[in-house]
């Protein structure tokens, strides 16, 4: 080195050799130096700045912007400078970015996020780590868009317009030439699709694809729920056509084909609103003593086949979708609620997984076939629940010998180590415009855990009979329903949050030992004021089950095969089901795999769609139903904590609000993630998850979606 450049070397400061160390490393990503092949490689040969260099690179590694990979040894961390990952808007402004090596996010703050949407995949560059900060970073590319249109309400001025969306979804709204407006009038909801947004532009550049109507209007609003999720909204007009021009005649051929049940005692339980009947029970004493379930399912790919317009339709759709007050379903209404709807009195085919047990529901013999049925009854949960209570009504002894059978099935169940989840669902009485009229309880009961056992005793006899193989042989690809055992950290994070009421919960062990300890938690909380609190951490511990051809078993249901078959009519992998069942009981080979996975993740992935925009509804309802309860005081439980406040869902009628952290002015009160709970820095007084609490009822958001509350 020349005398010049060593001269240079002593007068570097502390900023400049740390910028030329993270240079380094950003060059070299993959390999390890120590301190002297760092001081050589960045010009330092004075031994004062090696040793500088050295309180660097350890202070780098405190900060995760560099890993000691063996003693005095460093390479860059485990996130490089530039990451790849997915964006995340915060309506405070401090926007995260999830890296996809599953890193630690990093705060990208709204100067930093580059035109930046909820859920773009994008290119960040990463910030030197401070310590005991989270790390920051700046979007440098947009890789995709998570998606392109937009709901929100339209602003609408003389030659231009403004589409003004939620900031957790948007920061800026979108701009809409008057060219672009079809006709929309200011305060009316609409869907907009982004068409450019300049690099220098403050807002995108957008045009309407569909007006939803007027702000507020009950349809509109169930509209504007499902289209702010991509979920469609109305029917293809085609597509409906091409239903009711299927003939609803059997042919003689057909019948002659299939298992005759006509004469069998067959009914359906089913809710007291629903149209779409595709599951039936049937019962009957055969001449060796034992009894004959059959667990009939409608027939739907009897009538649609693969590739067609409806079939297109029902695949891209993957599952009907069930909001407050209505059904978007996943086939036309003439299959739907009409042709495979197995309604009474009338002749229907169906895909059947037909049993021999015995009185203790020993399984002797089983089988899958196509069958014909006449359903003798239509019964609601609530008349099948009162011929178990009382023992009178129309088929009596067949729902009770079906209920004394279905028990046994339930009680083996948990034995084996199946988890017994029965949370509350919150149901509404609407009048005619949807305004919600009283809230109440759905509970599950004697007749709903009847139909659940036979469906869930059918699912597992078709998947174990494509999926359980002799050893050596590969079975044929299948769809499964799987559900992978809980997270460890997560699991132990719970055991810890019960431990706070009192509680104990096996957090190591078998799969089977684990299961039967979360059992004993939940009946130990049944009844007690917590019940809902830690029934529903419980649920968030788990893993979420998803459709897939790879079998892992069902960990929930503690079932080594489990698929879904029994509702078709319903759900898309059901019908992929009921084709790889008859395909395979006729011999035909094992289809792609590949392909099937891909269907399968399409298929989860609109489930969880569905699953929160029928979440959305029921939020947008209890919001309507407390607009008319602003000032009333209710007591209830914390039901969230969070760096901006608590979340308190009430006794009565499980609606949930926010305490802003801002409204608790008698301390400087501080997040304590660890411990869920607020703590005030002075008194110390706190407030955690699962506290009993008094609030009063201060305003209600419906574009929010938003109940706030204050402390009484």
């Amino acid at each position: 080195m020349s005398k010049e450049k060593k001269k240079n070397s002593k007068r570097l400061k502390k900023r400049e050799i740390a910028k030329r160390i993270m240079d380094f490393f950003t060059s070299y990503p993959k390999e390890g130096f120590n301190y002297k092949q760092v001081s050589r490689a960045i010009g330092i040969e004075n031994d004062v700045q090696k040793m500088l260099v050295l309180d660097l690179l350890l202070e780098m590694a405190s900060d995760d912007f560099l890993k000691e990979i063996e003693r005095g040894k460093f390479k860059l961390g485990i996130c490089q400078t530039v990451c790849t990952g997915t964006f995340e808007r915060k309506n405070n402004g401090k926007n995260l970015f999830i890296p996809e090596d599953g890193g630690i996010p990093a705060l990208i703050y709204e100067r930093n996020a580059g035109h930046a949407m909820n859920g773009d995949t994008v290119k960040v560059q990463l910030f030197a780590k401070r310590k005991k900060n989270q790390p920051e970073g700046e979007v440098i590319e947009i890789i995709k868009r998570a998606k392109s249109s937009y709901v929100g309400i339209l602003q609408v001025v003389k030659d231009f317009a403004f589409l003004v969306t939620d900031s957790k979804i948007l920061a800026n709204d979108i701009y809409i030439p008057k060219s672009q407006l079809k006709g929309g009038k200011n305060g009316q909801k609409a869907i907009v699709e982004i068409t450019e947004w300049p690099e220098n532009a403050k807002n995108p550049i957008g045009r309407i694809i569909d007006i939803l109507g007027d702000s507020g209007n009950n349809n509109t609003e169930m509209h504007a729920i499902l289209a702010e999720y991509g979920l469609p909204y109305k029917y293809p007009d085609i597509v409906e056509k091409s239903g009711d021009s299927i003939s609803d005649k059997i042919p003689k051929e057909e019948i002659k084909k299939r298992e005759d049940f006509r004469n069998v005692t067959t009914f359906t339980i089913d809710p007291k609103d629903a149209k779409d009947f595709d599951d039936a029970i049937s019962i009957r004493k055969l001449p060796n003593g034992l009894w004959e379930i059959g667990v009939h399912i409608a027939d739907v790919t009897y009538y649609v086949k693969p590739n067609d317009i409806i079939d297109k339709e029902a695949e891209s759709r993957a599952t009907s979708v069930y909001l407050v007050d209505r059904t978007i379903p996943m086939l036309p209404e003439r299959l739907c609620n009409q042709l495979c709807s197995l309604r009474p009195n009338e002749e229907k085919l169906c895909f059947s997984a037909i049993f021999e047990m015995d009185d203790q529901a020993v399984v002797k013999n089983s089988r899958v076939a196509k069958c014909i049925i006449k359903s003798n009854r239509r019964f609601t949960y609530e008349e099948a629940q009162s011929t178990i209570e009382t023992g009178k009504g129309d088929f009596k002894e067949e729902v009770l010998a079906l209920n004394s059978l279905a028990k046994i099935l339930r009680e083996k169940r948990f034995a084996n180590g199946a988890i017994a989840f029965d949370r509350e669902e919150v149901r509404f009485d609407i009048d005619e415009n949807g305004k919600p009229l009283n809230v109440y309880f759905k509970e599950s009961k004697e007749s709903n855990h009847l139909v659940e056992e036979f469906m869930l005793l059918a699912n597992k006899a078709v998947a174990e009979l494509i999926g359980k193989v002799p050893r050596g042989k590969k079975p044929k690809t299948f769809v499964y329903r799987i559900h992978n055992s809980p997270d460890p950290e997560k699991l132990a994070n719970f055991g810890e949050f019960i431990r706070k009421f009192g509680y104990k919960l096996r957090t190591e062990g078998s799969k089977t030992e684990m299961s039967k300890s979360i059992n004993r938690l939940l009946d130990q909380v049944e009844g007690k004021r917590e019940e809902n609190l830690i029934n529903t951490v419980a649920v968030r511990t788990m893993a979420k089950a998803i459709y897939s051809t790879e079998n892992i078993g069902h960990y929930g249901l503690a079932f080594d095969y489990y698929t879904h078959f029994t509702s078709p009519i319903r759900r898309y992998p059901d019908m992929m089901v009921h084709r790889l069942l008859e395909r395979y009981l006729t011999g035909g080979r094992s289809v792609s795999a590949n392909k099937y996975e891909k269907i399968c993740e399409h298929c989860s992935s609109m489930e969880q769609l569905a699953a929160t925009a029928e979440r959305a509804s029921i939020k947008y309802k209890q919001v309507e139903f407390m607009q008319n309860r602003l000032g009333m005081v209710f007591d209830g439980l914390i039901s969230g904590v969070t760096e901006w406040g608590i979340y308190v869902e009430l006794n009565e009628n499980k609606c949930e609000g926010m305490i802003p952290i801002r409204d608790l002015d008698d301390d400087y009160y501080e997040f304590d993630e660890k411990n869920y709970c607020l703590r005030g820095r002075r008194h110390k007084k706190q407030y955690r998850l699962g506290d009993a609490i008094t609030i009063k009822v201060a305003a209600a958001n419906l574009e929010r979606k938003q109940l706030d509350f204050q402390l009484v």
